[in-house]
């Protein structure tokens, strides 16, 4: 034995003035690499499977081939005896057995679903809960089990897998079928487990292979064994093809009979679990072939669920006529107006609940919206009437016509907004568009700052209070100045207030003023009060910093583009005492049954109480200056027309109790730039009060029509 070791050093030892041979380390084999990660688990089998190997040696032995067989003739020498047989079956279950433990062991779940399998729509609802719209690329919307009857949930394991809740996840003996029928006839069908079909929903392709249907099983095996069957069943429920473009029970019960999924009966369930087994042949309205395979597969379904126990033979005496499904899916799509709605909830929903573009597209979002139908309905049948007007006195000029509107409550909600003719063919909301100046429809925020921060009409003189009855000159073309004199502009030209109509008024009070849209007072107001403390005060009312443009005089006359949404939101502020409340759109949203954290607006002082109880007063008298016959003499109805000197844009803001209105009509030519156009007697005019007769062709104050039919009744 020494003599062998000595040989073996030698052997390894260089010659001298040699160097060893120095052999590269072989990078790591798929061998390798499969050993390394499979090995570790494979080690306690291994451990234990060792005294059973030692018992079996001597026997194994005695099973060794020898071939040709000796003591045999002819063709006998190449027959294997029956140890030999025995021998060679038992080897090859060894084999497999062993070749399955390793997939099983070196299978694992998948980290990342299938997303399109698990992609939903988002659904929008009214104030009232009642669908509005819906978006995604596929109509799914996940339930919770528990929310999902008993009764469907059996009629659908009765139909595809009654064993379900007892069986290892995989049928054996449809895995045969299914891979006898790929091997031998290309085709692969029946035999899937509910957790072989989820498999093949959420993690797998659906392309047909030998290859799949084994990963297919294997997977199955390891969720059946690390997930609830109720987790199961539940996941499959909300993914599963039922047709009409839907996924999932939910979807399917509202495309077939126009309801929830809570509130099928045994019944409709029982069609609607016949669709999986392939929608494209079950769906009755397709032909009448369809028809009668679903009347068949319905009734054997019921009668399934006797004979599993799950229907009494007397509740299923009760079902001998085919619940007829609905001839067209009752889906809530976008459209029209209902798109600009859904654009701008969607934008505030991501905003406000943190919620990013990635995880909004893979749906599954219920949004509760603030707008109320009805509302939105007038505003928009108003809008309607009034481009049907423009359209037959002079279309020409009513192509280029666009009318924005907005409804906003004292507390901030969005009621009712007018985004448009089709938001498919223009895509921009004009309800929320900064497009034209606000004109004397301003006037307001003016009045208010002056009641809020005072006056100061002298260079360090103190401030000097201000109340409805302050007096103004109300004269037209008169100068404005400032304590060190009158106020020049870049051209080196004095700065002067005109009046609609160059109209002179005398000495007036500022209630008055605003009453009757007196504009030279409130141009010297804001000045005197300070062009700073004016737009402070705009904002804090809920005109956004973004639609001013230069601090100059004509900031008072209304030089500021805000969107009809964000007028209606300043007046909104007046009719709350004061408060603001930044307009909102989403009420709550939940994801599949859950509650979203949503930072909801606080209200937020803006103005005292007194100067809002002044400013609504002011707008009251206006309202009843303008159209003293529309509302009774009880009622709470404030507003206020709004003109630009360069007739390029026509208002009417005002509040009937707690709700706000802004409507504004304009004209611009898409086509050819974004200036703002001469209305040209588009929106009529201000100084005919509803109803009047129109004088030379023109619609009476279109502005105020649209308003008063969006806040009807007025009182």
């Amino acid at each position: 034995m020494q003599l062998k070791v000595d040989a073996l050093r030698a052997l390894h030892t260089p010659e001298p003035g040699r160097q060893p041979t120095r052999h590269k380390t072989p990078s790591p084999s798929l061998r390798s690499r499969v050993t390394a990660a499979v090995g570790p688990r494979l080690d306690p089998l291994i451990t234990g499977l060792a005294p059973l190997a030692h018992f079996l040696a001597p026997y194994a032995r005695k099973l060794r081939p020898h071939y040709p067989r000796p003591g045999r003739t002819d063709w006998r020498r190449w027959v294997p005896s029956w140890r030999q047989s025995i021998g060679a079956v038992l080897a090859s279950v060894g084999l497999s057995s062993l070749l399955l433990v390793v997939a099983y062991a070196a299978t694992d779940i998948p980290d990342n679903l299938n997303s399109y399998a698990t992609q939903q729509d988002n659904v929008y609802f009214w104030s009232d809960g009642t669908p509005m719209a819906r978006t995604g690329w596929v109509q799914r919307q996940a339930m919770p089990l528990k929310d999902i009857p008993e009764d469907v949930r059996w009629a659908v394991l009765a139909a595809e897998n009654a064993s379900f809740y007892s069986d290892p996840g995989i049928s054996v003996s449809g895995i045969g079928r299914a891979l006898w029928r790929t091997v031998g006839e290309g085709d692969t069908q029946g035999g899937s487990t509910i957790t072989q079909q989820y498999v093949k929903n959420v993690y797998l392709n659906q392309n047909r292979s030998v290859g799949r249907k084994f990963t297919e099983a294997m997977i199955s095996l390891k969720l059946d064994n690390k997930m609830s069957k109720d987790k199961i069943l539940e996941g499959y429920l909300n993914t599963s093809w039922f047709g009409r473009g839907t996924y999932g029970m939910q979807r399917a019960a509202q495309a077939y009979y126009g309801k929830d999924v809570s509130e099928l009966n045994v019944s409709e369930a029982a069609f609607l679990a016949s669709l999986l087994k392939g929608a494209g042949l079950y769906d009755p309205v397709l032909s009448k072939a369809n028809h009668d395979r679903a009347v068949e597969r319905w009734s054997w379904i019921l009668d399934r669920m006797v004979d599993l126990g799950k229907l009494s033979p007397t509740e299923r005496a009760r079902y001998r006529t085919f619940p007829e499904p609905l001839k067209q899916s009752r889906t809530y799509d976008t459209g029209k107006q209902s798109d600009y709605l859904v654009e701008l909830a969607t934008q505030y929903a991501k905003k406000t609940a943190h919620i990013s573009d990635k995880d909004f597209d893979l749906g599954g979002y219920q949004i509760y919206t603030t707008f109320d139908r009805k509302r939105e309905t007038e505003l928009t049948d108003a809008v309607a009437k009034a481009r049907k007007a423009a359209k037959k006195t002079d279309p020409g000029i009513a192509k280029s016509a666009h009318y924005g509107a907005s409804s906003v409550s004292a507390d901030g909600r969005i009621l009712a907004v007018y985004g448009g003719p089709d938001h498919r063919t223009q895509g921009y909301n004009e309800s929320n568009a900064t497009t034209v100046p606000a004109g004397s429809a301003f006037l307001p925020f003016v009045y208010a700052a002056a009641l809020d921060h005072g006056v100061t009409k002298t260079r360090d003189g103190s401030t000097a209070p201000v109340t409805p009855e302050s007096v103004y000159d109300g004269d037209d073309d008169i100068p404005v100045t400032t304590p060190e004199g009158p106020y020049w502009d870049r051209a080196g030209k004095v700065v002067t207030a005109r009046n609609d109509g160059k109209k002179s008024w005398g000495r007036i009070s500022l209630r008055t003023a605003l009453a009757q849209s007196v504009n030279t007072p409130f141009m010297q107001l804001g000045m005197d009060t300070g062009l700073a403390n004016v737009r402070n005060t705009a904002e804090a009312a809920g005109l956004l910093p973004s639609s001013f443009g230069r601090q100059v005089p004509e900031l008072s006359m209304g030089s500021a583009t805000p969107s009809a949404l964000r007028m209606a939101s300043g007046y909104a502020t007046f009719a709350a005492g004061g408060r603001h409340t930044e307009p909102y759109s989403v009420s709550r949203i939940t994801r599949n049954g859950s509650g979203v954290a949503l930072d909801r607006p606080r209200p937020v002082r803006a103005i005292t109480a007194e100067t809002a109880g002044a400013v609504t007063q002011a707008l009251r008298d206006s309202f009843r200056a303008a159209h003293p016959a529309d509302a009774p003499a009880t009622a709470d109805v404030a507003g206020k027309a709004g003109t630009t000197q360069d007739d390029t844009a026509a208002w009417y803001v005002g509040t009937n109790k707690s709700v706000s209105t802004a409507v504004v009509v304009y004209r611009i030519d898409l086509s050819k730039s974004l200036q703002p156009l001469p209305l040209k007697g588009v929106a009529g005019s201000p100084s005919l009060p509803t109803g009047s007769p129109a004088t030379e062709g023109e619609p009476s104050d279109v502005p105020y029509g649209i308003w008063s039919g969006a806040m009807s009744p007025l009182g």
